[in-house]
């Protein structure tokens, strides 16, 4: 195992990648120097300016290039420097891209990744600091991944370059540096299977991206009381790992979803109906789920503190069910 950072097992994913198939490529606004947050950086001087490509500021622009692309046989990395910015480029994904291999009778692919970096991040105010997978999740033909830890970032990335389906990948701005081990030895990470990172019988938490090491101090917390509770990472929203999660709740009786999205028709209300649905005569307790309010993420640090997902917040929701 080696030590990084999550934005340093991204970079290493794709290097590896680009050298084991030269159809991989990467294009958006300032690759060349290394990206908005140094996620590229490096890239340009090994692969050049054909394959780490600079484009014009026009996020629909940049998506229409790699959904064609994508079609005549390349698998180009789009970045979208905010998940936020990418909503310029929602009809060349969702219109056509998840589409394309359905109406054309799979004739075609659209083998591409766009990254999406998610979530509040340092005052960055209402037009930089959204957590949107529910959307993309809601659509026919995507596959939607959010990776949490160093470890996961290099093995999903590396998968959703190979998927031949339109992944939108969500990597959390908090996470950047996040340090972790990671294998040393070349290799990808299944989409759609999920990591029970804590074991525990009292309560089933639903989780992903940085919101998981905020459900693992919270649980270091109620560990102290001998409650032990089960954390699970989805990893991959579209497919998500029913299996894992039902298999849990049967097990516990209780399952609580945290997410740092908006919790009014966040992804945490499909995981609680289908919980519902397969495990109501197990439950203990009903579902719940932990969300922000439906505001706008302000600028003013105290203000966005009051929206942050917190370990006090999950830890009296975790409560609240086992009392």
């Amino acid at each position: 195992m080696n030590t990084m950072n999550y934005l340093e097992a991204g970079k290493r994913a794709l290097a590896e990648e680009m050298r084991r198939d030269r159809t991989v490529w990467a294009l958006g606004e300032d690759l060349g120097r290394g990206g908005v947050f140094g996620q590229y950086r490096g890239l340009a001087g090994e692969f050049g300016a054909s394959r780490i490509v600079d484009t014009p500021i026009s996020e629909a622009g940049i998506m229409a290039a790699a959904v064609g692309a994508a079609m005549t046989g390349t698998r180009p990395v789009v970045e979208m420097r905010f998940s936020d910015f990418a909503l310029c480029a929602v009809d060349e994904l969702v219109n056509q891209a998840a589409k394309a291999r359905y109406m054309f009778g799979g004739q075609t692919t659209v083998p591409l990744v766009v990254r999406e970096p998610i979530g509040m991040w340092r005052s960055s105010a209402a037009q930089h600091s959204q957590s949107l997978e529910a959307w993309y999740v809601h659509i026919p033909g995507l596959v939607v991944v959010a990776p949490a830890t160093p470890a996961d970032n290099y093995g999903l990335l590396k998968s959703a370059i190979r998927c031949d389906d339109p992944v939108v990948y969500m990597e959390h701005k908090n996470l950047w540096a996040l340090e972790g081990e990671v294998p040393a030895v070349e290799g990808a990470l299944p989409l759609g299977k999920a990591r029970t990172a804590r074991v525990g019988e009292v309560l089933t938490v639903v989780t992903w991206s940085a919101a998981l090491h905020v459900c693992l101090k919270a649980a270091d917390k109620l560990a102290r009381d001998n409650l032990e509770v089960e954390v699970i990472d989805l990893r991959t929203l579209w497919p998500w790992d029913r299996e894992a999660v039902l298999t849990s709740v049967e097990s516990t009786g209780r399952c609580l979803i945290v997410h740092e999205a908006v919790q009014v028709a966040g992804f945490g209300a499909e995981i609680a109906a289908v919980v519902g649905e397969e495990c109501f005569g197990r439950l203990n307790a009903p579902v719940r789920r932990l969300g922000a309010p439906r505001v706008p993420v302000p600028y003013s640090p105290p203000l966005e503190a009051q929206l942050a997902l917190t370990v006090e917040k999950v830890e009296a929701a975790m409560r609240g069910m086992v009392g």
